[in-house]
């Protein structure tokens, strides 16, 4: 995995940010703030997370790269366009990991995980995460998908809906082409080699402390790296694909029923919040939080709050 100039990137990024850090947003990301663990539950710091171990799992779509953490009711991390599962900050997944048996899975042709078959689509990256759940077991699992991992999160509800049991969407659109277009200049940064421009998206210049924090973490993970440039190119035909309507699970998504919760930031400058009301009105009795003032990366920014709202709605 050739990531070091990525690696190097942040850490260069993080470091800009420190000198410039004054405070704005929620910096959820340096402790587990859900409520308090019971009595019999394994408390899974964030530097239990960093030691975890990629493994790899041989299933019936190829090999996939994952890392396992946590006891529990079993509950799948789903990425976004570009990033791997270090990309997820360790004390979001160590919150988590205190309750459930956390999967954290690498996407198609990202890390150890084999590409699907060509062309890669948001329906072939669910055959994949379900090949996955099958290989290991799993039965049912929750859900919960950031932004492209969203898209996929549905796609696997539809596809295979006898191995989830709830679904979280963040920050993610609908797939039935009526979504409200993202804005034009975001998709570039969104998918750019440059760490800064993707930051940029990710968190609103409000929020400069959390930046901050989630970089800071994300690169204590060892060998930090993202998904390889042609994958990315791929991912974003796939995006593009699956909001423009032009993939059939998308459009099927509002047939399923499960329980569901939608989340994102009113300033998301990737996903207009209003999809998030539209994929919350297409799921009878699904739950909506909008958090005001954050973005894109809002379950980061805002994880005091949004880690309490999934373990609630996860139960």
């Amino acid at each position: 995995m050739t990531s070091r100039p990525w690696r190097a990137g942040l850490a260069m990024v993080a470091s800009a940010i420190v000198g410039a850090a004054c405070g704005g947003g929620t910096t959820g990301t340096t402790t587990s703030t859900s409520a308090a663990p019971s009595a019999t539950a394994v408390v899974v710091h964030p530097r239990d997370v960093i030691a975890a171990p990629v493994a790899v799992a041989d299933t019936a779509d190829g090999a996939v790269g994952y890392r396992r953490i946590g006891s529990g009711s079993p509950l799948v991390l789903l990425m976004g366009l570009g990033g791997s599962i270090d990309d997820w900050a360790p004390s979001f997944v160590a919150t988590l990991a205190t309750r459930h048996d956390v999967v954290v899975p690498d996407n198609g042709g990202v890390g150890r995980t084999a590409s699907p078959a060509s062309p890669l689509t948001v329906s072939a990256m669910a055959d994949q995460t379900s090949a996955l759940i099958t290989t290991l077991g799993l039965g049912r699992v929750e859900v919960l998908g950031w932004s492209m991992g969203g898209m996929v999160a549905q796609a696997l509800a539809v596809r295979h809906p006898a191995h989830v049991s709830k679904i979280v969407l963040a920050a993610t659109q609908p797939g039935t082409g009526r979504a409200v277009p993202i804005p034009a200049a975001a998709p570039a940064d969104a998918a750019s080699a440059d760490p800064a421009a993707v930051l940029s998206v990710l968190f609103p210049s409000s929020a400069a402390a959390s930046e901050h924090t989630y970089v800071d973490a994300i690169v204590r993970y060892r060998s930090f790296y993202v998904a390889p440039r042609a994958t990315v190119v791929a991912q974003v035909q796939a995006v593009e694909q699956w909001i423009a309507g032009s993939d059939p699970d998308g459009a099927r998504f509002g047939t399923v029923r499960f329980p569901t919760l939608v989340a994102d930031g009113t300033e998301d400058a990737l996903n207009p919040s209003t999809n998030a009301r539209m994929l919350a009105d297409a799921m009878p009795g699904a739950r909506l939080v909008l958090y005001p003032g954050a973005g894109h990366g809002f379950l980061f920014q805002d994880a005091a709050s949004f880690l309490p709202s999934v373990e609630s709605f996860l139960g």
